[in-house]
Formats: structure tokens, C-alpha cells, sequence
């Protein structure tokens, strides 16, 4: 009878406990109009990821990337994308924690070329951070950009040894990035799809349409890849062929013509690998173009200048206004922001201004003369666009340099895998890859979207990939110890 009338308290009382104390804490705040403490238990989900799987709390940034929203501050000239950078920024401070507790990086990741060229981009940044014209926004840019390389690049690298975390890491932005292109369309249908409201309909997940196309155009190989690949199952092959479908009709009303532009020249790349044309003769070819381009270029620009088709909703047409630097406001001033930068730069060719204060300082360098209709002296409408003009000016020379190393050496990563890895899905996938990364590589030349971590988590993300596959992936075989046997057969 006493065995009956007692019992055990059960060794996780304390969960129920705090769950109650929760509980009533969080009613009596929420009945006062305090709504923060909501976030405690998500928050705590986060911590314990992070502790006990940061792989996974990588992969969940990755799926809430395409999801988050851009919350900008002009008082504190701040801008966060929530929920994402936070938690990158939580990630980043606890990778600093194990490197100062464990001390050990693997030297293959350390020694590879990849990664040689974004420690010297990086310590470049930090040095003109010193320098800068507004420091306290040049470190935060440099903290920005460790958030980003630090999670997908450098612990990237590492989780990407398992190919399974790579399809991972692709259809967990593809699927949000869905939702995000259905939202798009429902809003841009309320507006007959005019293309005028192509160029906010993605907002609040993307805060203009030439972002919103990179990141389609990033993801559009990879689908590609999937829905033709006989190595993949029906049911991945059915799902990626309807996706292709939806990616193809959201970049058409995205009216984002250097999305256009960069998958053109994907496509060029891949028949450069299709008829297994040598890297040398490539560079060779380019060389002849830029030369001829120089000494032609008076009568190159005669030739644009007479262009006056504006963009239109008509895709023919909207096409044609690419090449209008006569007319077109969006060409135009994209040339009065090249201007601007190229001015900044000779005055400052060593150090530049700063990284990330091109906006807030490149006023003064414009001409009257060159200024358009949506021209701006605020530095609230985005920044030099382009990824190699912008740092020429914020970080000098070296800045633009060791970018472009960067860019040379992922697509001499991804140009070597090709020929080293035998014939197979692994292969197949990593060119997707290349591709989905070098159409922002062509992107960059007409946009910069490095500092939001739309662009970058792919961007990084893919970088790693082609890192961790030139490291680990031994290329004896179609797959490695390292890869699952299903990788080369039934799911993706």
C-alpha cells in the first residue's frame, strides 16, 4: 500500500517545471503588450543546433535565406536580414570560439588555392578598414562578409565531404525560393504583369528584381542538371522538370536582362566543356577580344549610342535595350555609378575609401551631365553595381584584384574537377555548380549583391562545394568512400 500511494518524480522534472514557469511569464508579458519573449524558445533551438549540430543549423539558414527580410536602419546605417545574419553571426562567433579552443583547420583546406585567394581578399579588406573614410562601416562590412564565408565557405567545405549535404544544400534554397516565385507572380498578376511592378513584386524577400533573377539564375543549372540526369529517379526528374518550368517563367517576368545575360553565357561555357575546348585556347581567344575590343572601342560605343530602344514588356524589345546607353534611365545611370567609382578610385588607387562606403560617398563624384531621372545623392538606391568596379574603388587595386583571383580560381577549381572526376552524377552535378555559380561571376558585372546574404549564401556555398569535391573526392572512382552509393543512382 505505501509503494502505491508514492511515486518517482521522473529525472526531467525540471523540463516541466521551466516549461510552466515559461508559460506564465509569457502570458502575463504578452497580456502587457511585450511580445518579445516569444523568441526565447527558438532562440534556445538555435543555441543547442549550433552546439550540438552546426551542420544542420547551416542547412536551416540555407532554407530560411530566400524566407528572410531586410531590415534597414538609415539612423544606425544598418541592415540586417532577419532572421538569417543573427544566427550567421552567431555562427561565426562560436567558430571563432572552437578555432581558439581546438586550434586545427584541415591544411588541405588552408593550402587550397580557393581559399588562398579569400584570405588575401579578406586581410586586404580589414587593412583599408583601417584606412576607410567611415571605419565603423567598413568593419561592419567585414564582419558581414566573415558571417558569410565563415558558415559557408570554411565549415561548408567540411560538411560537403558527404554528397547527400550537398543536394541538401541546394533544394533547401530551391524550395523556399519556389514560395518565393509564387508570392512574386500572385502580385505581379494583380498588376497585369506590367514591368514596372516586376521590379518589386518579389518584395519583402528580395528587395529588387535584378537580386531575384541572380538568384534564379544561380539555382537554373542545377535544376537542369536534375530534371536530365537519368542518374536521378523519376519521381526527382518529374520535380525538377516542373520546377525548370517555374524558374523559366519567373526570370521572364523577372525582366532581369543581366540574369538573361549570364545564362547566355552558361550556356557558352557548357558547350566549351561539351567540345572539351582546352583552358588555354580560351584564354587565348579572350585575350584577342579585349585587345580588338580596346582599339575599336570609339567605334563600339558609336555604334551602342545609336541604340534607343528602351525596356519594354515586350521580351524582343526588352532584349534590344541591353545595349541602350542612350536613352535607357537603368543603363545610364549604371554608368554614372562606373563613373563615380572609376573617379573615387583615382583619388584614392591604393586604399580606396572603405569597403562598403561607396553609398554613402559617391555623390560628390557625379557629373551634372551624367545624371538620370532616378539618379540620387542619398545613396539609398543601391550601390557601384558591379562586383569588380565597387571594391576598385572602396578597398583600391588590391581590392579588385584578389576578387577577381577569387573568381579565376573557383572556375579553374570547377575546370579541373571536370576532367579529373570519371563520367557521372558527381560530375554532372559539380558542373551544374560551376555553371550556377558563374552566371553570378557574369551577373557581377552589371550588379553587386555580396553584401546581402541572398547572393552570398549560394555564392560561398557553391565555392565550397567545388573546394570540398577538388579535396576530398579522389576521382578513382565515380564515387568515393566519402560519397553515399544512392549518389550515383536512385535519389538525389
Amino acid at each position: 500500500m505505501k509503494k502505491l500511494l508514492t511515486f518517482k518524480i521522473p529525472g526531467y522534472w525540471w523540463v516541466i517545471v521551466a516549461s510552466l514557469l515559461f508559460i506564465a511569464a509569457n502570458t502575463f508579458c504578452i497580456a502587457n503588450e511585450f511580445y518579445w519573449l516569444n523568441l526565447l524558445p527558438p532562440a534556445l533551438l538555435i543555441i543547442v543546433l549550433a552546439l550540438i549540430a552546426l551542420d544542420k543549423l547551416v542547412l536551416f539558414c540555407v532554407f530560411l535565406t530566400p524566407l528572410s527580410v531586410n531590415l534597414a536602419s538609415q539612423d544606425f546605417r544598418l541592415g540586417l536580414s532577419l532572421p538569417v545574419e543573427p544566427i550567421l553571426a552567431g555562427i561565426l562567433f562560436l567558430f571563432i570560439l572552437r578555432l581558439l579552443y581546438e586550434g586545427a583547420i584541415d591544411r588541405r583546406l588552408l593550402r587550397h588555392p580557393v581559399t588562398i585567394a579569400i584570405l588575401l581578399n579578406t586581410c586586404w579588406i580589414f587593412i583599408t578598414c583601417i584606412t576607410s573614410e567611415l571605419p565603423e562601416i567598413s568593419f561592419k562590412f567585414l564582419i558581414a562578409r566573415l558571417w558569410f564565408i565563415v558558415p559557408f565557405y570554411f565549415i561548408g567545405v567540411m560538411m560537403f565531404r558527404d554528397i547527400k549535404n550537398v543536394r541538401r544544400f541546394i533544394w533547401l534554397y530551391i524550395i523556399p525560393l519556389t514560395f518565393v516565385i509564387g508570392f512574386t507572380i500572385f502580385i505581379h498578376a494583380k498588376f497585369s504583369f506590367n514591368e514596372d511592378a516586376a521590379h518589386w513584386a518579389m518584395s519583402p524577400f528580395y528587395n529588387d528584381h535584378t537580386a531575384y533573377g541572380a538568384a534564379l539564375s544561380m539555382f537554373y543549372p542545377l535544376l537542369f542538371a536534375f530534371a536530365f540526369s537519368k542518374r536521378y529517379s523519376n519521381n526527382i526528374r518529374i520535380i525538377s522538370v516542373i520546377l525548370l518550368i517555374v524558374f523559366s517563367i519567373a526570370l521572364l517576368l523577372s525582366y532581369t536582362r543581366a540574369a538573361w545575360v549570364s545564362l547566355i553565357a552558361a550556356f557558352l561555357l557548357l558547350l566549351v566543356f561539351l567540345l572539351r575546348i582546352r583552358f588555354r585556347w580560351l584564354l587565348i581567344i579572350a585575350v584577342i577580344s579585349g585587345f580588338f575590343l580596346y582599339v575599336s572601342w570609339t567605334t563600339f560605343m558609336m555604334q551602342l549610342e545609336q541604340n534607343t530602344q528602351d525596356t519594354s514588356t515586350d521580351l524582343e524589345q526588352h532584349l534590344q535595350s541591353i545595349s541602350n546607353i542612350s536613352t535607357d534611365a537603368s543603363n545610364l545611370e549604371r554608368i554614372n555609378r562606373w563613373n563615380s567609382a572609376f573617379r573615387m578610385f583615382r583619388e584614392r588607387p591604393v586604399f580606396g575609401w572603405g569597403p562598403g562606403t561607396y553609398s554613402f560617398l559617391y555623390a560628390p563624384f557625379q557629373l551634372s551631365g551624367e545624371k538620370t531621372i532616378i539618379s540620387t545623392n542619398a545613396g539609398d538606391l543601391g550601390n557601384a553595381h558591379s562586383e569588380y568596379i565597387g571594391p576598385l574603388c572602396e578597398s583600391g587595386v588590391l581590392g579588385s584584384a584578389t576578387f577577381f583571383i577569387i573568381v579565376c580560381t573557383i572556375v579553374w577549381t570547377g575546370w579541373r574537377l571536370y576532367y579529373k572526376l570519371p563520367k557521372g552524377s558527381t560530375r554532372g552535378l559539380l558542373l551544374a555548380v560551376l555553371l550556377g555559380i558563374f552566371t553570378y561571376m557574369v551577373h557581377g558585372l552589371m550588379n553587386n549583391f555580396l553584401d546581402t546574404d541572398k547572393a552570398s549564401v549560394p555564392f560561398w556555398g557553391f565555392a565550397a562545394i567545388l573546394v570540398a569535391a577538388d579535396i576530398f573526392y579522389d576521382g578513382k572512382k565515380e564515387e568515393t568512400p566519402d560519397i553515399p552509393p544512392e549518389a550515383s543512382g536512385e535519389s538525389a
